[in-house]
């Protein structure tokens, strides 16, 4: 049965709320566009499938409390649900359930409301990366600005020193001035690229496909790189350039998950209702890098955008700040859900209308 038979597109595919209609037998009849992202499934996919079975080993009696529903005629509300949507995603929803009248009186179809518990959370954890980021970002400026001019004096003394002792001590002297070379690219390093974004519109799969091929390149054949992109995406405004390297940095950061063999999915989505410090964003492209390795401590979840911040043994921990700082230079964000198995960067970025 087609969506128009029950809502109005022009209303209901705008709804932040997830709506799902069933029939009598609890199969899917209806699903709009916030449930399909809710519930990480199409409705090509979804359109028949019966309740039980999109919302696996949920921790609320669904079937039951609809068949309550139906036979006391009352609206049933439970606000903190767990589920296990089809594709593996968990989901920590709030659910009510109301019997609605339709064209056939024989057919009680069932109004079935979600809303992502954890959106109202999310917007606030994001609301504090951005102020943290960005007082992260402010103290690295002044610690530069307080190495660079030091570490200028060092190099042309040593320079200096050089002609004066006339070929004496040669290496001693190289060593400092590598040294020197070498500490000013670092910093040059913690602060990202000064270039200023030269946006212009890209389809996000030309900078994907690139990186993967880039990152195919690096690694062993242990490691495989899927793709899962939403072909229907429109293009976005960007610096290709700046994107490149964020993503890049993520990719790599999973490759590292995985070195000794696993899977990195690059999987693209339409993401609705996007919320970022105060401004909410209609529409805009969600960017997963997936890979199923040993995961990331919880501790470490808040910590490892921050410059100088790596849990690897070798890592200098600024990959994931230069990418989140490029990504916010595009007015989005980096978050990130791990668990043993499965960690995934989120890349949100807004997507703007043509014109």
């Amino acid at each position: 049965m087609k969506k128009q038979t029950y809502m109005s597109n022009s209303v209901m595919e705008q709804l932040s709320i997830g709506v799902l209609v069933l029939n009598q037998d609890n199969e899917l009849i209806y699903i709009n566009n916030a449930a399909e992202e809710l519930l990480d499934i199409s409705e090509r996919k979804a359109i028949g499938i019966k309740i039980e079975r999109l919302f696996e080993l949920a921790s609320f009696n669904i079937a039951g409390a609809l068949k309550r529903c139906r036979r006391e005629g009352a609206k049933i509300t439970e606000h903190l649900v767990s589920i296990n949507c089809p594709s593996g995603v968990k989901r920590n929803i709030s659910l009510s359930m109301t019997l609605i009248s339709t064209d056939n009186v024989n057919d009680e179809a069932m109004l079935v409301e979600m809303v992502d518990f954890n959106h109202y959370l999310q917007i606030d954890h994001e609301e504090k990366l951005l102020a943290q980021n960005e007082l992260a970002t402010d103290m690295l400026r002044g610690l530069a600005h307080e190495i660079k001019n030091p570490l200028g004096g060092i190099r042309g003394a040593a320079q200096l020193l050089s002609k004066e002792l006339e070929g004496k001590f040669t290496d001693y002297i190289h060593v400092i001035i590598e040294e020197a070379d070498r500490l000013r690219t670092l910093v040059d390093r913690m602060l990202g690229s000064s270039e200023v974004p030269n946006h212009q519109y890209i389809n996000i799969h030309i900078i994907l496909e690139r990186v993967r091929q880039l990152v195919e390149a690096e690694v062993s054949s242990k490691i495989v790189i899927k793709s899962d992109y939403d072909p229907s995406i429109p293009e976005i405004k960007a610096d290709k350039d700046q994107l490149i390297q964020a993503l890049l940095n993520v990719v790599r950061n999973a490759t590292q998950a995985v070195h000794n063999g696993g899977n990195i999915v690059l999987k693209t989505r339409i993401h609705r209702n996007f919320t970022i410090g105060e401004e909410t964003r209609k529409l805009a492209v969600k960017i997963d890098i997936i890979d199923d390795g040993p995961g990331i401590e919880k501790e470490m979840q808040t910590k490892i955008f921050y410059p100088m911040v790596t849990g690897k043994t070798e890592g200098t921990g600024l990959g994931l700040s230069i990418a989140q700082t490029n990504v916010q230079r595009h007015n989005g964000i980096i978050e990130v859900t791990s668990e043993p198995g499965r960690t995934v960067f989120s890349t949100i970025l807004p997507l703007d209308k043509h014109g």
